[in-house]
Parts: C-alpha cells; sequence; structure tokens
C-alpha cells in the first residue's frame, strides 16, 4: 500500500532513527522501499545494524546519495550465516528486480551441444541451457564450431539421428550415423555406452577417439574401401589438428571460469572469463555504481552466485576469483571448487581479469569526461564568454517564412549542453506580419514565456535568437519590459554561407570574442543548425498543409469542412489520388463531390 504523500521528510526521517535503533548485530538482508512501497534495492550484511545505519549517516556520493532520498522505510530478514544472507539476497532481487540493484544483462547467445532427455536420446545444437534433463557441453564459440563437433560425434559415436516416427531403418543408419532405433530396439545401455564415450571426449580423453578411428581406417582399407577410409582419416587430422592441441592448451586450466574486478570513485567494474579448452571462449564485463557502504568484493560474491542461476549458465569444473571473496560460500552453494591461484598460468589469468577489468573502468571514466567536456562543460563555457553565472537550460528560436507567408518559429531546448527534444515546442505566427523578424519575434518570445510564468514552470538559464540585433532586441523587449523577467539574450550570427559565425551578447549589444575551436563555440554550431532544421521542417509541413488545402479548394462543393476531413483521414493528396470511391464517400463526402475530387486530383 502507498504511503500518504502528506508525511514530511522530518517525519519519515524520524520513522527510520526508531527503526534503526532496533536493528540486530546479526547477518541477513535488508530491502529499501519508496513512498509507494516498491522495493528499489536489497542488500545483505554480515553486521545488519552496522551496514544499514551507514546509508544514514555521513556524507555520500551522488548515486547513493539518491538512493537514500528515495527511502520511505525498510525491512530486514534475520539469517543463519553469511551463505544463508546470500541465497537470500538473490532470491529477493530475482523476485522484486530493484531499480538500483545490479542487473544482469543477457549477452550474446552461444551454441552448446546437447544430448537430449529422452528414451532415445539425440545430439542437438541450442542456443538455450535449461534445466530439462539433457547433458549440455559447451558453449562453443560459434555455429561452425558445434555442427563441426557434431558431425565428429554423430560419426563415430551416433545417438538417434532420426525422427520417432521412422517406420523402416533410416538414411543416416546406413551411412553408420545413427544408432538404429529406426530399425530395432536399442538397449538403455547402449545409449549409455556412447553418452561415456561422448563425455570422455569432451574431458579431453581424445585417445580412445583417435584409436577406434585409426582402427575403422585400417578395417575400412583391408576391405578397399577407400573412400571410408579417406573419411575416417579426415576425422583423425581434425581431432590432430584441432582437438589435440586445445587440449594440450588446456591441461594446466581446462573449463573454468574467472571473475575479478576493479573498483573506483563508487563504481565498480566486473570481468568474467570464460575457459574452455585452455583459451578464453568468451568474455562477460559489467560496469555498476554501488551505494552505501556494501563492498565490492561482496557485490561480486552477489554477482558470481547470481551469474549462474539467473543466466542458465552451465557450471565449470572450477572457479577462479581474488582473494577477498566469500570462497567457502560460493564453493559450498556451487559443490565446486572455487579458489585463489597463488602462482603459474592460473594466476596470470586471473590478474589479467583484473586488468582488464580496471581497462573498462578507466575508459568509462575519460568516455564520461569527454562527454562532459561536449555538453555540461561546453555550457559552462559558454556561460563564461556571456559573462553569466550558468547556462544549463537553454532555449533556442528561429523563424521560418516565404516572402511573409506560412510565418512559423520553432524552439529547441538544450539541458547540460544536450538536446531535450520532448520539450521543443512550434509556433504558427498568429499575427499577420509576414517577414517582420521584430514582430514575429516579440509575439513567439510572449506567448512562450507568458505561458511559462501562468504555469509556474522552469525558466531558461539563456534564450538564444538564431539571428542578430533586431531578433535580440525583440526578445530582450519583451523579456524585460513587458515580463519584468531577468533572463540574459544573446544571437546566434551566420556568415554568408550559411554557418555559425559569431555570438552577439544581447546585454552589451556586442560581438562575443570566441574561441571556435572551444567546445562552447561547438555547442553553439549545434543549437544553430538543429533550431534552424526544427524551424524548416515546420514551415514545410505547414506550407505543405496549405498547398493541400489550396489545390482542395479549387474544387467544386469542396469546402472547409470537407477538406479536413479529407486531410484528417488521408494526410496528403497523394493518398487522396489513390483513394477510392467508396473510402471517400465513407467519409460522409455525396458520391458526385467524390467523383469530382478524383477526377479533378487525377487529371
Amino acid at each position: 500500500m502507498a504511503h500518504q504523500s502528506f508525511e514530511s521528510k522530518a517525519q519519515i526521517r524520524a520513522q527510520i532513527e526508531n527503526k534503526l535503533a532496533l536493528l540486530p548485530t546479526l547477518p541477513g538482508c535488508y530491502l529499501m522501499h519508496n513512498a509507494q512501497d516498491e522495493i528499489i534495492y536489497v542488500g545483505k550484511a554480515k553486521n545488519l545494524r552496522n551496514r544499514v545505519r551507514s546509508y544514514f549517516r555521513g556524507a555520500h556520493d551522488t548515486k547513493t546519495t539518491k538512493l537514500v532520498a528515495d527511502i520511505h522505510h525498510f525491512e530486514f530478514i534475520v539469517t543463519n550465516s553469511n551463505k544463508e544472507a546470500l541465497i537470500l539476497e538473490i532470491n529477493l532481487i530475482q523476485q522484486y528486480k530493484p531499480q538500483y540493484n545490479i542487473k544482469l544483462k543477457e549477452g550474446t547467445m552461444y551454441p552448446y551441444l546437447k544430448i537430449t532427455h529422452e528414451k532415445d536420446p539425440q545430439l542437438i545444437i541450442t542456443n538455450q541451457v535449461l534445466k530439462d534433463g539433457g547433458i549440455y557441453f559447451g558453449p562453443f564459440p560459434n555455429v561452425y564450431a558445434a555442427t563441426q563437433t557434431q558431425h565428429l560425434l554423430q560419426k563415430v559415436y551416433p545417438l538417434r539421428r532420426c525422427s520417432k516416427q521412422e517406420k523402416r531403418a533410416c538414411f543416416y543408419y546406413h551411412l553408420g550415423q545413427c544408432i538404429g532405433c529406426c530399425d530395432h530396439p536399442v538397449s538403455k545401455e547402449e545409449y549409455q555406452q556412447q553418452i561415456d564415450h561422448i563425455k570422455q571426449f569432451f574431458n579431453g580423453e581424445v585417445g580412445t577417439i583417435k584409436h577406434d578411428l585409426k582402427k575403422r581406417m585400417q578395417e575400412a582399407a583391408e576391405k578397399l574401401d577407400f573412400e571410408q577410409a579417406a573419411s575416417y582419416r579426415d576425422l583423425i587430422n581434425y581431432i590432430e589438428t584441432t582437438v589435440e592441441r586445445q587440449s594440450v592448451m588446456s591441461q594446466s586450466y581446462n573449463n573454468m571460469d574467472v571473475f575479478n574486478y576493479y573498483y573506483d570513485r563508487g563504481w565498480l567494474s566486473i570481468q568474467v572469463f570464460l575457459l574452455r579448452q585452455g583459451s578464453i571462449l568468451k568474455r562477460k564485463a559489467a560496469l555498476y555504481p554501488l551505494y552505501g557502504e556494501q563492498a565490492p568484493e561482496e557485490e561480486l560474491t552477489t554477482y558470481i552466485a547470481r551469474f549462474y542461476s539467473e543466466q542458465n549458465q552451465l557450471m565449470p569444473k572450477a572457479i577462479l576469483v581474488p582473494s577477498t571473496v566469500d570462497q567457502d560460500s560460493l564453493s559450498e552453494l556451487f559443490n565446486i571448487p572455487v579458489s585463489t591461484p597463488l602462482r603459474g598460468k592460473k594466476r596470470a589469468m586471473l590478474e589479467l581479469c583484473e586488468k582488464n577489468a580496471k581497462l573498462a573502468l578507466d575508459e568509462s571514466f575519460r568516455l564520461s569526461e569527454m562527454r562532459n567536456q561536449k555538453t555540461i562543460g561546453a555550457s559552462q563555457e559558454l556561460a563564461n564568454y556571456l559573462d553569466i553565472p550558468q547556462a544549463s537550460h537553454i532555449e533556442s528560436f528561429d523563424h521560418s517564412n516565404i516572402q511573409g507567408t506560412s510565418s512559423v518559429s520553432g524552439m529547441v531546448v538544450y539541458k547540460d549542453g544536450v538536446p531535450d527534444r520532448k520539450s521543443y515546442r512550434k509556433f504558427k505566427i498568429k499575427a499577420s506580419q509576414g517577414a517582420n523578424e521584430f514582430a514575429n519575434t516579440q509575439e513567439v518570445i510572449r506567448r512562450r514565456y507568458t505561458r511559462l510564468l501562468r504555469e509556474e514552470k522552469a525558466l531558461p538559464d539563456l534564450i538564444l535568437m538564431d539571428g542578430g540585433i533586431v531578433q535580440v532586441r525583440a526578445a530582450r523587449d519583451v523579456i524585460e519590459n513587458e515580463l519584468g523577467l531577468a533572463i540574459p539574450v544573446a544571437g546566434m550570427i551566420k556568415d554568408d554561407h550559411h554557418r555559425t559565425a559569431s555570438l552577439l551578447d544581447g546585454y552589451r549589444e556586442e560581438i562575443v570574442d570566441m574561441d571556435q575551436r572551444s567546445q562552447a563555440f561547438h555547442l553553439l554550431q549545434r543549437i544553430q543548425e538543429e533550431v534552424h532544421r526544427y524551424a524548416i521542417s515546420y514551415h514545410r509541413q505547414v506550407r505543405s498543409k496549405a498547398q493541400y488545402a489550396s489545390r482542395l479548394d479549387q474544387i467544386p462543393g469542396v469546402g472547409p469542412k470537407t477538406r479536413t476531413k479529407l486531410l484528417k483521414q488521408f494526410k496528403s493528396l497523394k493518398n487522396i489520388q489513390k483513394a477510392t470511391l467508396e473510402e471517400i464517400t465513407r467519409l460522409g463526402i455525396p458520391r458526385p463531390v467524390a467523383q469530382r475530387i478524383l477526377d479533378d486530383l487525377n487529371k
């Protein structure tokens, strides 16, 4: 149930403080709720009192401050151990999907080979790992690799390859690539023998399969079946050049997953390496903000636990993690070894994983700084050029008309140097001022800011006119003399090639000395191009509608109401031309008039 909105912040804080005093010093999970009683964050703690109190004590970074501001109340659940808290946290996050928790994103699907859980099992390729009793092998780097391996195993250790509806021996049975359940009953023991061979193959025990193939090749050669012998020879070559080479590479760390992280400035970067046959088959990366006092290694522990449950990820034979991670809980949870190598190739792989995590985070910070220079930094630089406090919220106007007809104006909005398209506005010039830029500017500025004042909405830090002294003076006249506002106004002046040339300070009525290589100047260029594009686009739309109306008005029997019906239904003259007589008469237009419309437009 949503909580009453009339509660003051002081009342909410007092309720939270009372509950903080009752928190136990035991392990467990805590759930943060917002005013709508939605769970917005779930966490775990070895000591609930210390962890939860830390959110409401001292200063925090921006992200945690935002989380805390959204907390209306919280609840907690005590557990017997840290491991129970970890499992509970995973289940709660899966159940409630809180907005502030780490969300695991599904990556690109890689193919697997699967032995189906059936009376007569098959070896198939799949992109999904399900808990359906099947036996999965993989993932493979691509479909080609999975298909090649499938074909090899079907030739050497075949299972069922035909449909269950076969009434006689299938084609693959005659080729020796189907176990033959289509021809005769196959025992459970026969299937299990083939499945055991396939498992041995994926465990790297390729000697047996290679020995079998050599034996078959010799038998085929003795029977003078050289084509079949060549086929076995090719399979042996495939094993020697591909499978055995991978097996040698993977002796020290076959089929394991490596997790590591890097933490800096409130952000956690996680890297996951999936090692198969000694190579990094797949890498997963995650970058998340941390809230409150949650330790990075604890978040990584949670991430690892959820990694296998949420993504249906196949369990490896072992997991490598940094020493700060709760290895015992994870090992007990998954029933496989979880360890921190101290030396050798495994240690090198763990360090490589950490290095990649650091590089990913460093890159993210650098990209963020670059974006800020082009946006927030450029906005502040522009404000400095105009000697105003800030230019975070900019509104820019441009007029468009042809010889004084169909006069319109477009307004674009930039917030922190980024276009806020949902705030764009279009204006039809109501007063018949033609190409009078001064009067048109006054009308649009008056309409825009009278409305903002009436609706008590936020005013911009800066108004930019696409134009020079005429537009700037007109805007200032309305802003200062009519509305009594103190919003800075400036003009964006173009050169003879219609490119941004300079900035006119509306207060001093002089050109600002700007570095045209500066981010502020580049921002001006983007704003001027965008407002011009927006105004021109709107003008074309208005002019096009006027042309449609003019053409329709010339047809006898078509008045304003009929014209409006037609344009509302068909949108354009071209669509009206393509319409049938019945489609037009369905709008309530008399048949003779409808026929006249079609005849006139299709002359």
